[in-house]
């Protein structure tokens, strides 16, 4: 028992078409073929669109041949042409699909579980004490440097030390902060 959607029964009505038609042939096919190759179609692709777009694209090439000349067995290369390009189609959606896998595993979005988030926020206070607790010429090369993320030199300037003293500065703040929450 073959299956037809609505909107294909009107496709086969051929009552409506204009009679004169210079390629009466592909009417005549489209009555002869058009509900086996709807029915072909619909098992190869599931689904009603698809089966619509096939349907319509294989009469489209059967129009527009070259010279408006007719196959020899037309029968054939309808269910040819109609098979082929479902097959393309399915095969493009596959390879949609493929892509589409490969691109979420290459750029998987950031998953925060809250456990992770609660740790986080954990460390960044215990990170904010930590530096609290450092004296103001430690904590203020960390705040510069780490925090606002100035190139030495400025922060140098800032705080009326030479370049050196600042690294030397941040240098010894980093050891006291490692061990102040390595503690913990």
């Amino acid at each position: 028992m073959a299956v037809y959607p609505a909107s294909l029964e009107s496709v086969l009505d051929l009552t409506q078409v204009d009679a004169t038609c210079s390629q009466r042939w592909i009417l005549t096919a489209m009555q002869q073929h058009g509900a086996v190759l709807v029915s072909m179609l619909w098992r190869i692709l599931g689904n009603e669109q698809d089966v619509c777009d096939i349907y319509q694209e294989t009469f489209l090439r059967l129009a527009h041949l070259e010279n408006q000349a007719k196959p020899d067995n037309v029968r054939a290369y309808l269910f040819r042409t109609a098979s082929n390009t479902a097959i393309t189609m399915l095969r493009r959606e596959q390879l949609k699909v493929q892509y589409q896998r490969q691109l979420c595993e290459k750029y998987k979005p950031h998953t925060h579980d809250p456990a992770g988030y609660l740790d986080t926020m954990d460390l960044q206070q215990r990170l904010r004490d930590a530096i609290a607790k450092l004296p103001d010429y430690l904590g203020d090369v960390v705040v510069l440097r780490d925090l606002a993320e100035m190139p030495y030199k400025q922060v140098a300037k800032i705080l009326g030390i030479t370049t050196a003293a600042a690294r030397v500065y941040r240098h010894k703040a980093l050891k006291l902060l490692a061990m102040c929450i390595s503690e913990k």
